[in-house]
């Protein structure tokens, strides 16, 4: 059997359903006295979404990542049709995940992170001399807003002719989720 007992010095109002343990162990949960939305492991918003068209990268342009196959979207956040973007709405901190692969055999390649715009993480490879294709990674942390900040995946190549993405789930692929309530 489960119990919640509420300290002596507990204050404020609201519900709470708990469910009961499946162990006889003692389970402790803490509540912060604050507004907002309690997250806890299971509920946090995340997403995974890939490259399933391939994407024409002209030499030294940055240029955003179609990522039209979402493999999850836990919170319906993530835009595969329109913008290719995560729009997170629960404000908070986030692990964002990139890479982007191309049959670039010289020069150098590089893959983004921008948010709102704005290039946030960057990873490069120089030079790029592989005649099974290149493949560059990017990832870091990232605060969002909860309301009107986004991310998306960009990539530039520098090999002097377009070289166009792979179209795999295991090539080219941003992904990310919460890590930490703001």
């Amino acid at each position: 059997m489960a119990s919640l007992i509420p300290s002596a010095n507990a204050s404020g109002t609201g519900s709470m359903t708990l469910a009961g343990p499946s162990t006889n162990s003692n389970q402790i949960v803490n509540i912060p006295d604050v507004t907002g939305t309690m997250m806890v492991s299971g509920n946090m918003p995340a997403f995974s979404a890939y490259n399933s068209s391939s994407t024409t990268l002209n030499t030294t342009t940055w240029t955003k990542i179609g990522l039209q196959t979402e493999v999850f979207d836990t919170n319906n956040n993530f835009d595969s049709t329109t913008n290719y973007r995560f729009t997170p709405t629960v404000a908070g901190y986030y692990q964002l995940n990139g890479a982007v692969s191309t049959n670039n055999s010289a020069g150098s390649l590089l893959c983004a992170i921008y948010k709102n715009g704005s290039q946030l993480y960057k990873g490069q490879v120089v030079p790029a001399n592989s005649a099974l294709g290149t493949n560059v990674n990017v990832s870091g942390v990232a605060y969002f807003n909860g309301s009107t900040d986004y991310v998306e995946l960009y990539g530039y190549q520098s090999n002097g002719s377009a070289q166009t993405t792979y179209a795999t789930s295991y090539d080219t692929y941003f992904n990310g989720s919460m890590v930490r309530s703001a």
